[in-house]
Protein backbone atom coordinates (compact mmCIF):
# COMPACT_ATOMS: atom_id res chain seq x y z
CA UNK A 1 0.00 0.00 0.00
CA UNK A 2 1.21 3.53 -0.75
CA UNK A 3 2.94 4.96 2.32
CA UNK A 4 0.87 8.14 2.52
CA UNK A 5 -2.41 6.30 1.98
CA UNK A 6 -1.37 3.72 4.55
CA UNK A 7 -0.60 6.36 7.16
CA UNK A 8 -3.69 8.41 6.48
CA UNK A 9 -6.05 5.46 6.44
CA UNK A 10 -4.61 2.94 8.86
CA UNK A 11 -2.38 5.17 10.94
CA UNK A 12 0.48 4.25 13.17
CA UNK A 13 -1.95 2.47 15.51
CA UNK A 14 -2.25 -0.41 13.08
CA UNK A 15 1.54 -0.78 12.80
CA UNK A 16 1.10 -1.94 9.23
CA UNK A 17 4.24 -2.81 7.33
CA UNK A 18 4.84 -2.15 3.66
CA UNK A 19 4.64 -5.81 2.72
CA UNK A 20 2.62 -7.27 -0.10
CA UNK A 21 0.45 -9.06 2.45
CA UNK A 22 -0.60 -5.73 3.97
CA UNK A 23 -0.91 -3.83 0.73
CA UNK A 24 -4.23 -3.07 -0.88
CA UNK A 25 -5.46 -4.79 -4.03
CA UNK A 26 -2.30 -4.80 -6.16
CA UNK A 27 -2.73 -4.87 -9.96
CA UNK A 28 0.25 -5.11 -12.38
CA UNK A 29 -0.43 -2.85 -15.37
CA UNK A 30 2.45 -2.76 -17.86
CA UNK A 31 5.12 -0.42 -16.53
CA UNK A 32 2.92 0.49 -13.59
CA UNK A 33 1.85 -1.23 -10.38
CA UNK A 34 -1.61 -0.10 -9.25
CA UNK A 35 -2.79 -0.30 -5.65
CA UNK A 36 -6.51 0.00 -4.79
CA UNK A 37 -6.96 0.48 -1.05
CA UNK A 38 -9.03 2.08 1.66
CA UNK A 39 -11.55 1.41 4.42
CA UNK A 40 -15.25 1.30 5.25
CA UNK A 41 -16.41 2.10 8.78
CA UNK A 42 -19.64 2.85 10.61
CA UNK A 43 -20.54 3.48 14.26
CA UNK A 44 -23.71 3.69 16.29
CA UNK A 45 -23.32 6.67 18.66
CA UNK A 46 -25.25 7.82 21.72
CA UNK A 47 -24.42 11.37 22.88
CA UNK A 48 -25.86 13.02 25.97
CA UNK A 49 -25.37 16.76 26.47
CA UNK A 50 -25.62 17.94 30.07
CA UNK A 51 -25.56 21.74 29.71
CA UNK A 52 -26.74 24.43 27.30
CA UNK A 53 -24.30 27.33 27.74
CA UNK A 54 -23.02 29.32 24.77
CA UNK A 55 -19.40 28.41 24.12
CA UNK A 56 -18.09 29.58 20.76
CA UNK A 57 -15.71 26.89 19.59
CA UNK A 58 -16.75 24.41 22.27
CA UNK A 59 -16.73 20.72 21.32
CA UNK A 60 -18.99 19.36 24.07
CA UNK A 61 -22.47 18.59 22.74
CA UNK A 62 -25.15 20.91 24.15
CA UNK A 63 -28.29 19.72 25.89
CA UNK A 64 -31.25 20.06 23.49
CA UNK A 65 -33.80 22.68 24.47
CA UNK A 66 -36.60 20.23 23.64
CA UNK A 67 -36.89 16.50 23.06
CA UNK A 68 -34.55 13.77 24.27
CA UNK A 69 -31.26 14.70 25.92
CA UNK A 70 -29.61 11.69 24.30
CA UNK A 71 -28.96 12.02 20.57
CA UNK A 72 -28.50 8.87 18.48
CA UNK A 73 -26.80 8.63 15.12
CA UNK A 74 -25.02 6.28 12.72
CA UNK A 75 -21.92 7.88 11.31
CA UNK A 76 -18.41 7.35 10.07
CA UNK A 77 -15.82 7.95 12.76
CA UNK A 78 -12.72 10.14 12.67
CA UNK A 79 -11.83 8.48 9.35
CA UNK A 80 -14.31 8.77 6.52
CA UNK A 81 -14.82 5.74 4.32
CA UNK A 82 -11.90 5.68 1.88
CA UNK A 83 -11.20 4.59 -1.69
CA UNK A 84 -7.64 5.24 -2.85
CA UNK A 85 -5.87 4.63 -6.15
CA UNK A 86 -2.07 4.66 -6.25
CA UNK A 87 0.21 3.99 -9.19
CA UNK A 88 3.97 3.42 -8.98
CA UNK A 89 6.72 2.94 -11.55
CA UNK A 90 10.49 3.31 -11.92
CA UNK A 91 11.56 5.49 -14.85
CA UNK A 92 14.92 7.14 -15.66
CA UNK A 93 16.30 6.24 -12.22
CA UNK A 94 13.30 7.88 -10.52
CA UNK A 95 10.54 6.38 -8.41
CA UNK A 96 7.39 7.98 -9.84
CA UNK A 97 4.03 7.80 -8.10
CA UNK A 98 0.51 9.26 -8.20
CA UNK A 99 -2.34 9.00 -5.69
CA UNK A 100 -5.99 9.98 -6.03
CA UNK A 101 -8.50 9.16 -3.30
CA UNK A 102 -12.19 9.71 -2.55
CA UNK A 103 -13.88 9.73 0.86
CA UNK A 104 -17.64 9.10 1.06
CA UNK A 105 -19.52 9.11 4.37
CA UNK A 106 -22.28 6.91 5.75
CA UNK A 107 -24.08 9.61 7.73
CA UNK A 108 -27.26 11.06 6.24
CA UNK A 109 -30.56 12.55 7.39
CA UNK A 110 -32.00 12.11 3.91
CA UNK A 111 -35.18 10.09 4.40
CA UNK A 112 -36.09 9.61 0.76
CA UNK A 113 -32.56 8.74 -0.40
CA UNK A 114 -32.66 11.22 -3.28
CA UNK A 115 -31.63 14.43 -1.51
CA UNK A 116 -35.00 15.43 -0.07
CA UNK A 117 -37.09 14.71 3.00
CA UNK A 118 -40.48 13.12 2.55
CA UNK A 119 -42.10 16.52 3.15
CA UNK A 120 -40.26 17.91 0.13
CA UNK A 121 -37.66 20.01 1.93
CA UNK A 122 -34.03 19.70 0.90
CA UNK A 123 -31.82 17.47 3.03
CA UNK A 124 -28.28 18.38 3.99
CA UNK A 125 -25.90 16.07 2.20
CA UNK A 126 -24.44 14.30 5.20
CA UNK A 127 -22.94 11.67 2.89
CA UNK A 128 -21.09 14.19 0.75
CA UNK A 129 -18.03 13.03 -1.17
CA UNK A 130 -14.63 14.38 -0.18
CA UNK A 131 -11.35 14.42 -2.12
CA UNK A 132 -8.47 14.48 0.36
CA UNK A 133 -5.61 13.32 -1.84
CA UNK A 134 -4.55 14.19 -5.37
CA UNK A 135 -0.80 14.34 -5.76
CA UNK A 136 2.24 13.20 -7.71
CA UNK A 137 5.67 12.44 -6.32
CA UNK A 138 9.08 11.54 -7.67
CA UNK A 139 12.49 10.83 -6.20
CA UNK A 140 15.10 8.27 -5.29
CA UNK A 141 16.24 6.79 -1.99
CA UNK A 142 19.67 8.37 -2.57
CA UNK A 143 18.40 11.98 -2.41
CA UNK A 144 14.80 11.93 -1.22
CA UNK A 145 11.47 12.75 -2.86
CA UNK A 146 9.31 15.67 -3.96
CA UNK A 147 5.53 15.71 -3.58
CA UNK A 148 3.20 18.11 -5.44
CA UNK A 149 -0.56 18.23 -4.89
CA UNK A 150 -3.02 17.68 -2.04
CA UNK A 151 -2.18 15.44 0.90
CA UNK A 152 -2.19 15.40 4.70
CA UNK A 153 -0.53 18.53 6.12
CA UNK A 154 3.02 18.34 7.45
CA UNK A 155 2.52 20.07 10.82
CA UNK A 156 0.69 17.93 13.44
CA UNK A 157 0.40 14.95 11.09
CA UNK A 158 2.10 12.63 13.59
CA UNK A 159 -0.28 13.80 16.33
CA UNK A 160 -3.36 12.51 14.51
CA UNK A 161 -1.66 9.38 13.14
CA UNK A 162 -0.77 8.25 16.67
CA UNK A 163 -4.23 9.02 18.11
CA UNK A 164 -6.03 5.77 19.00
CA UNK A 165 -9.39 7.33 18.07
CA UNK A 166 -8.21 7.18 14.44
CA UNK A 167 -9.82 3.74 14.54
CA UNK A 168 -12.90 5.09 16.30
CA UNK A 169 -14.95 8.18 17.05
CA UNK A 170 -13.62 10.56 19.72
CA UNK A 171 -15.58 13.80 20.10
CA UNK A 172 -18.12 15.25 17.66
CA UNK A 173 -20.51 12.30 17.33
CA UNK A 174 -23.40 14.57 18.36
CA UNK A 175 -23.37 16.07 14.85
CA UNK A 176 -24.09 12.70 13.26
CA UNK A 177 -26.70 12.93 10.53
CA UNK A 178 -25.93 16.57 9.77
CA UNK A 179 -23.56 18.04 7.19
CA UNK A 180 -20.61 16.66 9.14
CA UNK A 181 -18.90 13.83 7.27
CA UNK A 182 -16.70 12.64 10.14
CA UNK A 183 -16.30 13.01 13.89
CA UNK A 184 -13.42 14.87 15.56
CA UNK A 185 -11.44 12.12 17.26
CA UNK A 186 -8.91 14.06 19.34
CA UNK A 187 -8.87 17.10 17.03
CA UNK A 188 -9.41 20.23 19.10
CA UNK A 189 -8.99 18.35 22.38
CA UNK A 190 -5.30 17.55 22.30
CA UNK A 191 -4.00 18.67 18.91
CA UNK A 192 -4.75 20.93 15.94
CA UNK A 193 -6.02 19.39 12.71
CA UNK A 194 -3.25 18.73 10.19
CA UNK A 195 -5.88 19.06 7.41
CA UNK A 196 -5.51 18.05 3.75
CA UNK A 197 -3.54 20.74 2.00
CA UNK A 198 -2.29 21.71 -1.43
CA UNK A 199 1.47 21.57 -1.03
CA UNK A 200 4.91 21.21 -2.58
CA UNK A 201 7.14 19.31 -0.18
CA UNK A 202 10.59 17.73 -0.06
CA UNK A 203 11.37 14.71 2.14
CA UNK A 204 14.93 13.64 2.85
CA UNK A 205 16.18 10.06 2.60
CA UNK A 206 15.93 7.98 5.76
CA UNK A 207 19.26 8.36 7.60
CA UNK A 208 19.22 5.42 10.02
CA UNK A 209 15.84 6.43 11.42
CA UNK A 210 16.11 10.21 10.98
CA UNK A 211 13.95 11.87 8.33
CA UNK A 212 12.75 15.42 7.66
CA UNK A 213 10.15 17.11 5.47
CA UNK A 214 9.76 20.78 4.53
CA UNK A 215 7.17 22.33 2.25
CA UNK A 216 5.05 25.27 1.19
CA UNK A 217 1.25 25.11 1.38
CA UNK A 218 -1.75 26.84 -0.13
CA UNK A 219 -1.67 30.40 1.31
CA UNK A 220 -5.45 30.50 1.86
CA UNK A 221 -5.69 27.11 3.54
CA UNK A 222 -8.03 27.19 6.53
CA UNK A 223 -8.40 30.95 6.82
CA UNK A 224 -11.86 31.53 5.28
CA UNK A 225 -12.08 35.04 3.85
CA UNK A 226 -8.59 35.86 5.09
CA UNK A 227 -5.58 35.69 2.79
CA UNK A 228 -1.82 35.52 3.15
CA UNK A 229 0.97 37.63 1.70
CA UNK A 230 3.11 34.51 1.14
CA UNK A 231 2.86 30.74 1.02
CA UNK A 232 2.41 28.89 4.28
CA UNK A 233 5.57 27.12 5.44
CA UNK A 234 5.54 23.78 7.27
CA UNK A 235 8.19 21.32 8.33
CA UNK A 236 8.88 18.34 10.55
CA UNK A 237 11.73 16.09 11.65
CA UNK A 238 11.49 12.66 13.24
CA UNK A 239 13.66 9.87 14.57
CA UNK A 240 12.43 6.27 14.69
CA UNK A 241 14.28 3.67 16.76
CA UNK A 242 14.16 -0.01 17.68
CA UNK A 243 16.17 -1.93 20.26
CA UNK A 244 15.26 -5.43 21.34
CA UNK A 245 11.57 -5.29 22.40
CA UNK A 246 11.44 -1.48 22.41
CA UNK A 247 10.35 0.59 19.42
CA UNK A 248 9.46 4.23 19.23
CA UNK A 249 9.50 7.58 17.50
CA UNK A 250 10.25 11.20 18.47
CA UNK A 251 9.14 14.12 16.32
CA UNK A 252 8.92 17.89 16.11
CA UNK A 253 7.00 19.99 13.56
CA UNK A 254 5.97 23.57 12.92
CA UNK A 255 3.90 25.93 10.78
CA UNK A 256 4.11 29.63 9.86
CA UNK A 257 1.56 31.80 8.04
CA UNK A 258 1.27 35.54 7.37
CA UNK A 259 -2.44 36.45 7.58
CA UNK A 260 -4.38 39.44 6.26
CA UNK A 261 -8.13 39.61 6.92
CA UNK A 262 -10.67 41.55 4.89
CA UNK A 263 -12.12 44.79 6.20
CA UNK A 264 -15.82 44.68 7.09
CA UNK A 265 -18.02 47.73 6.56
CA UNK A 266 -20.49 48.90 9.17
CA UNK A 267 -23.82 47.05 8.88
CA UNK A 268 -26.91 49.24 8.76
CA UNK A 269 -29.44 47.09 6.88
CA UNK A 270 -30.24 43.42 6.50
CA UNK A 271 -32.91 43.48 3.81
CA UNK A 272 -35.29 45.78 2.02
CA UNK A 273 -37.45 46.06 -1.08
CA UNK A 274 -38.84 42.74 -2.36
CA UNK A 275 -38.28 39.22 -1.05
CA UNK A 276 -36.46 36.83 -3.40
CA UNK A 277 -39.16 34.19 -3.03
CA UNK A 278 -42.40 36.20 -2.67
CA UNK A 279 -43.89 39.46 -3.89
CA UNK A 280 -44.22 40.77 -0.35
CA UNK A 281 -42.36 43.96 0.50
CA UNK A 282 -40.36 44.09 3.74
CA UNK A 283 -39.31 47.10 5.74
CA UNK A 284 -35.64 47.77 6.01
CA UNK A 285 -34.19 46.41 9.26
CA UNK A 286 -31.49 48.43 10.97
CA UNK A 287 -29.02 46.80 13.33
CA UNK A 288 -27.68 49.07 16.02
CA UNK A 289 -24.13 48.75 17.31
CA UNK A 290 -22.58 46.87 14.39
CA UNK A 291 -19.56 48.93 13.40
CA UNK A 292 -16.87 48.59 10.79
CA UNK A 293 -13.97 46.22 11.40
CA UNK A 294 -10.68 47.11 9.78
CA UNK A 295 -8.33 44.75 8.01
CA UNK A 296 -6.00 42.84 10.33
CA UNK A 297 -2.48 41.59 9.67
CA UNK A 298 -0.64 39.22 11.92
CA UNK A 299 1.78 36.30 11.98
CA UNK A 300 0.42 32.85 12.77
CA UNK A 301 2.87 30.25 14.01
CA UNK A 302 2.83 27.02 15.99
CA UNK A 303 5.22 24.22 16.92
CA UNK A 304 4.91 20.81 18.54
CA UNK A 305 6.85 17.91 20.01
CA UNK A 306 5.76 14.32 20.51
CA UNK A 307 7.00 10.85 21.27
CA UNK A 308 5.62 7.32 21.24
CA UNK A 309 7.18 4.18 22.66
CA UNK A 310 6.09 0.54 22.56
CA UNK A 311 7.24 -2.34 24.77
CA UNK A 312 5.79 -5.87 24.98
CA UNK A 313 2.21 -4.89 24.23
CA UNK A 314 2.30 -1.53 26.01
CA UNK A 315 2.16 1.72 24.07
CA UNK A 316 2.69 5.22 25.49
CA UNK A 317 2.29 8.47 23.53
CA UNK A 318 2.85 12.02 24.74
CA UNK A 319 2.30 15.19 22.71
CA UNK A 320 2.39 18.99 23.23
CA UNK A 321 1.88 22.03 20.97
CA UNK A 322 2.02 25.80 21.43
CA UNK A 323 1.34 28.67 19.05
CA UNK A 324 -0.10 32.12 18.38
CA UNK A 325 -2.65 33.29 15.83
CA UNK A 326 -3.66 29.75 14.84
CA UNK A 327 -6.78 29.42 16.97
CA UNK A 328 -7.97 26.06 18.21
CA UNK A 329 -9.29 22.84 16.63
CA UNK A 330 -8.61 24.00 13.03
CA UNK A 331 -5.65 26.21 12.16
CA UNK A 332 -7.12 29.69 11.58
CA UNK A 333 -10.65 28.30 11.65
CA UNK A 334 -13.59 30.45 10.64
CA UNK A 335 -11.54 33.22 9.10
CA UNK A 336 -9.51 33.78 12.27
CA UNK A 337 -12.57 34.09 14.56
CA UNK A 338 -10.68 32.21 17.25
CA UNK A 339 -7.18 33.05 16.02
CA UNK A 340 -7.31 36.82 16.64
CA UNK A 341 -9.58 39.48 18.12
CA UNK A 342 -11.41 42.16 16.12
CA UNK A 343 -8.65 44.53 17.18
CA UNK A 344 -6.12 42.37 15.37
CA UNK A 345 -4.51 40.96 18.52
CA UNK A 346 -3.53 37.31 18.21
CA UNK A 347 -4.67 34.71 20.72
CA UNK A 348 -2.17 32.22 22.12
CA UNK A 349 -3.06 28.55 22.24
CA UNK A 350 -1.54 25.33 23.50
CA UNK A 351 -2.49 21.78 24.40
CA UNK A 352 -1.57 18.14 24.17
CA UNK A 353 -2.54 14.59 25.01
CA UNK A 354 -1.27 11.51 26.84
CA UNK A 355 -2.31 8.04 25.70
CA UNK A 356 -1.69 4.58 27.15
CA UNK A 357 -2.60 1.36 25.33
CA UNK A 358 -2.14 -2.34 25.98
CA UNK A 359 -2.67 -5.28 23.62
CA UNK A 360 -4.17 -8.32 25.36
CA UNK A 361 -3.11 -11.88 24.48
CA UNK A 362 -6.38 -12.16 22.48
CA UNK A 363 -5.09 -9.20 20.35
CA UNK A 364 -7.67 -6.73 21.70
CA UNK A 365 -6.12 -3.29 22.17
CA UNK A 366 -7.33 -1.41 25.26
CA UNK A 367 -6.60 2.30 25.54
CA UNK A 368 -7.15 5.38 27.66
CA UNK A 369 -6.39 8.90 26.50
CA UNK A 370 -6.61 12.39 28.01
CA UNK A 371 -6.25 15.54 25.96
CA UNK A 372 -6.85 19.29 26.22
CA UNK A 373 -6.69 22.29 23.89
CA UNK A 374 -6.50 25.78 25.44
CA UNK A 375 -7.16 29.18 23.85
CA UNK A 376 -6.11 32.38 25.64
CA UNK A 377 -7.92 35.69 25.30
CA UNK A 378 -6.11 38.38 23.33
CA UNK A 379 -4.65 41.45 25.02
CA UNK A 380 -7.45 43.79 26.05
CA UNK A 381 -10.25 41.23 25.75
CA UNK A 382 -12.68 40.82 28.64
CA UNK A 383 -14.75 37.79 29.63
CA UNK A 384 -16.56 36.39 26.59
CA UNK A 385 -18.32 33.26 25.36
CA UNK A 386 -15.17 32.35 23.38
CA UNK A 387 -13.91 28.87 24.21
CA UNK A 388 -11.19 28.74 26.85
CA UNK A 389 -10.57 24.98 26.77
CA UNK A 390 -11.81 21.70 25.31
CA UNK A 391 -10.88 18.68 27.43
CA UNK A 392 -11.48 15.02 26.54
CA UNK A 393 -11.22 11.61 28.17
CA UNK A 394 -11.45 8.53 25.92
CA UNK A 395 -11.59 4.86 26.90
CA UNK A 396 -11.58 2.41 23.99
CA UNK A 397 -11.35 -1.24 22.99
CA UNK A 398 -10.27 -2.21 19.46
CA UNK A 399 -10.48 -5.90 18.56
CA UNK A 400 -9.21 -7.40 15.26
CA UNK A 401 -12.00 -9.83 14.39
CA UNK A 402 -10.06 -10.73 11.24
CA UNK A 403 -6.83 -9.55 9.65
CA UNK A 404 -8.63 -6.57 8.10
CA UNK A 405 -11.77 -6.12 10.24
CA UNK A 406 -11.71 -4.36 13.63
CA UNK A 407 -14.58 -4.12 16.12
CA UNK A 408 -14.56 -0.88 18.13
CA UNK A 409 -16.14 0.24 21.42
CA UNK A 410 -15.47 3.72 22.83
CA UNK A 411 -16.62 6.03 25.60
CA UNK A 412 -15.79 9.74 25.37
CA UNK A 413 -16.28 12.50 27.93
CA UNK A 414 -15.85 16.07 26.67
CA UNK A 415 -15.82 19.28 28.73
CA UNK A 416 -15.80 22.75 27.16
CA UNK A 417 -15.34 26.00 29.10
CA UNK A 418 -15.56 29.62 27.92
CA UNK A 419 -13.81 32.74 29.19
CA UNK A 420 -16.81 33.59 31.36
CA UNK A 421 -16.25 30.35 33.35
CA UNK A 422 -19.32 28.63 31.91
CA UNK A 423 -19.02 24.89 31.24
CA UNK A 424 -20.68 22.32 28.98
CA UNK A 425 -20.09 18.58 29.35
CA UNK A 426 -21.22 15.64 27.23
CA UNK A 427 -20.74 11.87 27.09
CA UNK A 428 -20.69 9.63 24.00
CA UNK A 429 -20.82 5.87 23.74
CA UNK A 430 -19.91 4.28 20.39
CA UNK A 431 -20.07 0.75 18.92
CA UNK A 432 -19.02 -0.11 15.39
CA UNK A 433 -16.49 -1.60 13.04
CA UNK A 434 -13.82 -0.56 10.56
CA UNK A 435 -12.68 -2.69 7.61
CA UNK A 436 -9.40 -2.05 5.77
CA UNK A 437 -8.54 -3.40 2.34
Amino acid sequence: MNKNIKLAVAGAVLAMSATAANAGIVIPAGEWTLDVNGNVNAYANWTRGNDSNTIDGGLAAKKPTTGNRTVQGINTGLLPAWLGFTGKTRQNDLDVEFTISLQPGVSANDISGDGAFVDGTTASNGSKMLNRQTYLSFGDKSWGSIKMGKDLGIFASDAILNDMTLLGVGSGAGTSGSSANTTNGGIGSGYLYAAWKSQIAYTTPNFNGFQATVGITNPNQGFGSASQSRFGVEGKASYSFAANDVTGKIWVSGLSNRVTTEAVDAVTEVYGATSATTTATHSATVIAGVTAVGSKRYNAYVGDIGATINYQGFGLTGYYYSGSGVGTTLVGNYGATTAASNAGKTRDSDGGYVQLTYVLPVKTKLGVSWGVSNLDAADGETATTLVDSNERWTVGAYHPLTKHLNLVAEWNHVQSENHSNQTNTSNTGSLGAILFF
